[in-house]
């Protein structure tokens, strides 16, 4: 049960760094104005996703960070709102976003949406992006409703980021793929209907690290992030 007593932890660390900041947002009401540090961390909730076994309260669906890479200049709110899509035309870029590209696949199954040419290549011409849109825009639906938590981490892009660390780890832990299911995905979650195998089984939105072992030292750092984002927000 030591997996357990890691989830209940992580999730009190969450309710923590929630008080602090506010409050958990939802990208279908954040911009590019509001206070958001340069780098950082990523966890989604989503509306009737509950918690069974840590507690009470929705689960998390999905962790991520960005700037993984030596050099990379990305900051947290253009990741978030490449996931988010364009705020005029509630369209987007799956091919952007592997998020947006899950939730179109699930989209695509649960509710008979028309896209052969969803998640084909890394780059599309006009006329077919144009003929996503309609799947787009019902993609920027669903994760603008998801509410989620940030977590500020200033430290360097790189394959040794803390960030990383964080979100693997944080993912491992969380993940029900291949080992008895805590807090598992109810019949009627979304990421039932995508036709990967990792995240119907992992229980979120995430394909990386789902298979993996996590390390119970990463709450540590978690936990020193939280009480610095606190001081900050």
């Amino acid at each position: 049960m030591a997996r357990l007593g890691h989830i209940i932890k992580f999730y009190a660390l969450l309710d923590k760094l929630e008080k602090s900041t506010g409050g958990r947002r939802k990208l279908s009401h954040s911009d590019g104005r509001m206070d958001w540090p340069q780098r950082g961390l990523y966890f989604f909730f989503e509306d009737g996703e509950l918690r069974s076994d840590s507690g009470a309260g929705l689960r998390i669906v999905r962790v991520g960070t960005h700037a993984l890479k030596t050099g990379s200049k990305t900051k947290l709110w253009t990741r978030l709102s490449q996931h988010r899509g364009q705020a005029a035309s509630h369209g987007g870029n799956h091919r952007g976003s592997i998020f947006r590209l899950l939730v179109g696949t699930a989209l695509i199954e649960k509710d008979n949406y028309q896209s052969l040419t969803w998640g084909q290549g890394n780059s599309a011409p006009r006329e077919i992006r144009q003929s996503e849109q309609t799947l787009e825009r019902a993609v920027s639906e669903a994760i603008g409703a998801m509410p989620f938590l940030w977590l500020a981490a200033e430290d360097d892009p790189g394959p040794e980021s803390l960030r990383g660390y964080i979100e693997r780890n944080a993912i491992a832990l969380l993940s029900n793929y291949e080992r008895a299911p805590l807090d598992p995905p109810s019949e009627g979650w979304l990421g039932q209907y995508c036709n990967r195998e990792k995240i119907q089984k992992s229980g979120l939105w995430n394909s990386n690290h789902v298979d993996e072992k996590y390390n119970p030292a990463f709450l540590e750092i978690l936990e020193r992030f939280v009480e610095q984002t606190g001081k900050i927000a």
